[in-house]
């Protein structure tokens, strides 16, 4: 457990310190949740009542919400942000492996650089190379001819296929599969024809990828995640998508083939964007969003509906069905009224 002065952590943050520059804090913790050697902060005006009973030896706050408060104060402009930086100082979260298990099963063409932990049962291709200072969990599989920038972090049961490379700093969490097939087939008469994916995936620096996602290779060409992306847990990227950079997606959102996004997008869980279609920059999606045409246009785009009883659900369902016979109608109508005008 790292500990920190109230003195340390404001020069960290380049915070203004009001308050006992001495006091050790230890973790972070939620504002009614916080204790002795606790840190929090204050974000949502809502929540403003909080600040009142907390007892956290700190909080990170904005200018005016401090004003207020006779506490230890760590004052920022972004308190969320102040938060978030101070969570990764405070990190107590566990290396993914540590030295080199003598388990694992490591090919005498892979490339090691200096610092680099293997745990247990971790099997590492031929030709792969791996920077210095990154972490393999257990059970990982690396294929052959993978690069694997420094300081990265894959959890255990990853799983990377050959010709996948990924910049520094990346973060690959348990279950994710880097470089599977894509779905792609000829249909002669009825019979499928494998085609066979001999692109690969290229993957930017400070990438994190959520549990259970996939990422398929290229058909011909890449499969592209660029740098600064975050991607969260059962996410489906298909070959030769290209992903902007700083864009984020949320779970359980699909992406078919040939689809390009921009940079800093941020796309809703759930959603679903048919194939071969471009996304520009600045497009938020919010979740269960359906893309079935280009975005050519930064803002925020919506399509599910929301719930509703059931059977009202299908009485609108019925008249959905109805729209275009509705539409005609109207039409109809305006052409008479036209006429006799």
């Amino acid at each position: 457990m790292n500990s920190v002065s109230l003195k340390q952590l404001a020069e960290h943050l380049g915070a203004e310190l009001r308050g006992n520059a001495d006091q050790v804090v230890s973790s972070v913790a939620p504002l009614d949740k916080a204790v002795s050697g606790q840190v929090s902060f204050l974000s949502n005006p809502k929540l403003r009542h909080q600040l009142d009973v907390t007892a956290a030896s700190a909080v990170i706050l904005s200018q005016d919400m401090a004003e207020t408060y006779p506490g230890n104060a760590l004052v920022v402009k972004d308190p969320y942000v102040g938060f978030a930086r101070t969570a990764q100082l405070l990190d107590s979260t566990p290396n993914a492996a540590e030295g080199i298990h003598p388990s694992a099963q490591i090919h005498p063409s892979a490339k090691l650089g200096t610092g680099v932990a293997v745990a247990a049962n971790v099997v590492i291709g031929a030709n792969t190379v791996i920077g210095e200072n990154t972490q393999i969990g257990a059970g990982t599989v690396i294929g052959p001819d993978v690069i694997i920038g420094s300081g990265s972090r894959l959890w255990a049961n990853v799983t990377v296929y050959h010709n996948v490379h990924m910049g520094i700093n990346c973060i690959i969490h348990s279950g994710v599969v880097l470089g599977s097939d894509g779905f792609g087939y000829a249909n002669e008469r009825g019979n499928w024809i494998k085609i066979p994916q001999t692109g690969g995936v290229r993957i930017g620096d400070n990438v994190e990828i959520g549990a259970g996602t996939t990422v398929d290779r290229g058909a011909l060409e890449h499969t592209e995640i660029h740098d600064g992306v975050i991607i969260d847990n059962q996410v489906q990227i298909a070959h030769n998508d290209i992903i902007g950079a700083h864009t984020a997606i949320a779970g359980c959102t699909v992406l078919a083939g040939s689809v390009t996004i921009g940079k800093y997008c941020i796309i809703g869980g759930s959603c679903a964007i048919s194939g071969h279609l471009t996304i520009t920059d600045g497009v938020h999606l919010s979740g269960a969003t359906n893309i079935t045409n280009d975005v050519k246009e930064p803002g925020l785009y919506s399509s599910a509906t929301v719930a509703m009883d059931n059977r009202l659900w299908r009485k609108n369902t019925v008249r959905f069905r109805q729209l275009d016979e509705l539409f005609q109608r109207v039409r109809k109508l305006e052409k008479r009224l036209d006429t006799e005008e």
